[in-house]
């Protein structure tokens, strides 16, 4: 018997999404919270603060909360990281800070900074406060192209130090992965609009959305016109399998979907009874959480390595395992099985690694059944997607290349983020943005001293 197509919204009640759809991380009350901070050593040489990629001083924001401070707190992590509201909900702190901190043992848990974080930052956002304000203007304008957490980031750090910005955004909104890319349940209650909000208030900062470049803007163009140009272009195409069929009905780009599930209201959203995910990051299982959240009946990850190679971290690992989400590995996609009405089913081919240390297919397939499938195996840097806008920089490996306080080849045109090389994290997104920032900036003083 041939397998049923059977892709539906509403497989659950409103209230079932909402339940599905509810905090992943409960907040801490501030008896919680003091409670927590109270098991901090506050130690000298932190260990926590050489893991994280922002340096937050992270025992003296701790101490803070224990003192019952908040609003310093919160001003000391977002010194840092301005964007540390959304680090504290997206960061991979259990391979980060939380792994290096001393009370990470066999006996004891590490202290939950995750949240300590969200604390202080939630309770800063709830009151309104602004603890920062815009320098004195300085005269120079420049150029940041992507509203993402690096284009903000420098953005917001530019305005500190008195620059004028005009920040450009292809997209609707400002935000990027923020915006458009994180699991719902990681990312409630309009956070990353409030957080936008939060750092365009500084002052000194135009948002212009729907300015791409290629099309409304050049590299060129801007170079003339600004002091200096910052690009955060982030991915803007997604790998794909090259397989026959990869463009048939019910195969998707994982991140196109889950930008459908931050956008859309979740009732309405179809999503098919058995679902299959390739890949093995965290976007893969992003959207394998979150379709079995939407009511899949069968949801299956294939990885085409092991289980400990996937770039997932275990914590998120064990989110998708917690919530029904089957994790096969050790097996790569050969085929996809379709029919008039749409995809039925993908083909796959066990793999193995070999004494060379290379990934090699063992012949034997199997299928599973699927109505929809997603495909989650990276996103890049697609240089053609821009027109010609580039080809005036150095590109390594399919990134733009940059020095340590990332500029580019060229001397005024800096970057940051997914475009460039890097852990492709929030937070490593908002460091670029800063030290760009900050390295504009001490070229603009240089230029005075020298002028």
């Amino acid at each position: 018997m041939k397998p049923v197509h059977d892709i539906a919204s509403n497989r659950l009640s409103e209230q079932q999404i909402h339940d599905n759809f509810s905090d992943l991380h409960p907040p801490l009350s501030d008896l919680q919270a003091r409670a927590e901070a109270a098991r901090c050593l506050f130690c000298h040489d932190a260990p926590c603060i050489e893991a994280c990629p922002t340096d937050i001083n992270i025992p003296g924001f701790i101490r803070r909360i224990a003192m019952g401070n908040l609003k310093g707190a919160a001003t000391e992590i977002l010194d840092a990281n301005i964007m540390g509201d959304t680090c504290a909900n997206v960061c991979p702190v259990e391979e980060l800070c939380e792994l290096k901190c001393v009370m990470n043992t066999a006996e004891h848990k590490p202290v939950t900074i995750g949240l300590l974080q969200r604390h202080a930052t939630d309770y800063l956002f709830a009151q309104g406060v602004q603890p920062f304000e815009r320098g004195t203007p300085s005269g120079k304008r420049v150029a940041v192209l992507g509203a993402g957490p690096a284009g903000l980031s420098c953005a917001h750090r530019l305005a500190l130090h008195g620059h004028e910005v005009d920040l450009f955004e292809a997209r609707g909104k400002a935000g990027g992965l923020n915006e458009y890319g994180i699991a719902a349940y990681k990312m409630l209650d309009e956070r990353a609009a409030r957080e936008v909000e939060f750092i365009l208030a500084v002052g000194g900062i135009t948002l212009h959305t729907g300015k791409a470049l290629g099309s409304e803007l050049t590299l060129a163009g801007l170079r003339n016109d600004y002091d200096a140009v910052f690009l955060g272009l982030g991915h803007n195409a997604v790998n794909r399998l090259n397989l026959d069929g990869e463009d048939s009905s019910g195969m998707h780009n994982a991140v196109d979907y889950i930008e459908r599930i931050r956008q859309e209201d979740l009732t309405s959203l179809p999503v098919g009874r058995r679902v299959v995910v390739i890949g093995g990051g965290n976007t893969a299982i992003d959207i394998a959480v979150q379709t079995k959240k939407l009511g899949a009946e069968s949801v299956t990850i294939v990885y085409r390595r092991s289980q400990q190679q996937m770039s997932a971290t275990w914590h998120e690992q064990e989110i998708a395992q917690t919530n029904g989400v089957l994790i096969k590995t050790w097996a790569q996609p050969v085929g996809i099985v379709h029919e008039e009405h749409g995809l039925t089913g993908i083909v796959f081919e066990t793999t193995r690694q070999n004494d060379d240390g290379r990934l090699e297919g063992t012949g034997e397939r199997f299928e599973l059944a699927a109505d929809m499938a997603f495909k989650a195996i990276g996103q890049v840097l697609d240089t053609h997607a821009v027109g010609n806008e580039l080809n005036a920089l150095q590109i390594e490996h399919g990134r733009i290349a940059v020095n340590d306080q990332r500029r580019t080849s060229l001397p005024d045109v800096y970057a940051g983020g997914d475009c460039i090389a890097g852990t492709d994290l929030t937070v490593t997104a908002v460091q670029d943005g800063k030290l760009a920032a900050e390295a504009i900036h001490e070229s603009f003083s240089t230029e005075v001293q020298h002028g």
